[in-house]
């Protein structure tokens, strides 16, 4: 992933964001809801009674998948636009002569910032989607009655946040993998495991990658969506946690923020990869 060969491969980018975004929609919609502090109510399954820290858990890997298609599509085009333009953008600024840390950092900080701007009505409303305590159907509903409720402002509440958060959790996850990238070492070419040897350097390389994005913005994370759930602004709502629950509210929902976002950004890197060994294997 990356180099002079990923402006060659924007079909491997997409496809490999689509896959992720896919597969791990449910650990989305239980970040969401924990993070959120929204109240799930009370549930049995078989006659047992779930656990009040797993009900989160539970109830996002459950039907009805509310939202579900407009936020696989969202978080494809999203993670697709900002890995295939950071890794194209890098390379260009490097061919111009300009230093390695603005190559990598430069590319995602001005990806990532424009995604978020254009897609926070959609996060706004498939968030907000998941609150039990509102019965909406469908993502079109919600915004209408975002609208209805708070204007056209409404639908970008929390922008602030959702930048604050997003920008450097990608600008962290794309400078880990370049950064490992050039450092591990590459698998010998005349080896019989050659090819899964390859698959093997880049599970590290996207773990790694995913789980530095996903830890440092968790706070941001819970400020964003807990804007979401009051309607307050980004100092109000800080403000409101903090007295609510001290450092405390730093991590709550980290552990679904851990699954909900590393797992994602990782598999969207490694399948990016995979798919583009795949590609050049049958090239050649």
């Amino acid at each position: 992933m990356g180099g002079p060969a990923a402006k060659e491969y924007p079909v491997q980018y997409f496809c490999a964001s689509a896959l992720a975004a896919t597969g791990c929609y449910p650990l989305w919609r239980s970040a969401a809801i924990g993070q959120s502090g929204f109240r799930v109510a009370a549930m049995h399954i078989g006659g047992v009674t779930i656990p009040p820290t797993l009900t989160p858990y539970v109830y996002g890997f459950l039907p009805p998948y509310k939202g579900m298609v407009a936020t696989v599509a969202g978080m494809t085009y999203a993670r697709a636009a900002i890995f295939y333009f950071s890794d194209v953008g890098r390379q260009l600024l490097l061919d111009k002569g300009y230093s390695e840390a603005t190559a990598t950092v430069a590319p995602p900080l001005v990806m990532s910032t424009i995604v978020q701007l254009v897609n926070q009505p959609i996060v706004r409303a498939t968030v907000t989607l998941q609150d039990p305590a509102y019965n909406l159907p469908n993502v079109v509903q919600s915004l209408k009655h975002l609208y209805r409720n708070h204007g056209v402002q409404g639908l970008w509440h929390g922008t602030t946040a959702g930048v604050l958060k997003t920008v450097p959790k990608y600008c962290t996850a794309i400078a880990v993998k370049d950064a490992m990238e050039a450092r591990l070492p590459h698998p010998d070419p005349s080896s019989q495991s050659y090819e899964s040897e390859r698959l093997l350097r880049s599970a590290v390389k996207s773990i790694t990658a995913g789980i530095a994005g996903a830890a440092l913005t968790n706070p941001l994370d819970v400020i964003r969506n807990e804007q979401f759930k009051t309607h307050q602004g980004l100092v109000a709502t800080t403000t409101s946690l903090w007295r609510e629950m001290g450092l405390g509210f730093m991590t709550r929902g980290l552990g679904k923020n851990m699954i909900a976002v590393a797992l994602p950004v990782g598999c969207t890197i490694f399948f990016t990869d995979a798919f583009i060994q795949y590609s050049q294997h049958y090239d050649h």
